[in-house]
């Protein structure tokens, strides 16, 4: 997994991140799985430790 974090223009930040994965490339399915749950895992999770 790859984090990118860069200015919105403001006094903000941006959050970008990129799951790596190897060859053979998982189906569909199990990709969109590992999508949702990282994305639950780091933004939702990461708003809540903050109180947001």
């Amino acid at each position: 997994m790859r984090f990118d974090l860069e200015s919105d223009g403001g006094e903000g930040t941006q959050l970008r991140w990129t799951l790596l994965v190897t060859e053979p490339l998982p189906d569909p399915s199990l990709l969109g799985h590992l999508r949702k749950r990282l994305n639950e895992l780091i933004n939702a999770n990461l708003r809540y430790t903050f109180g947001q």
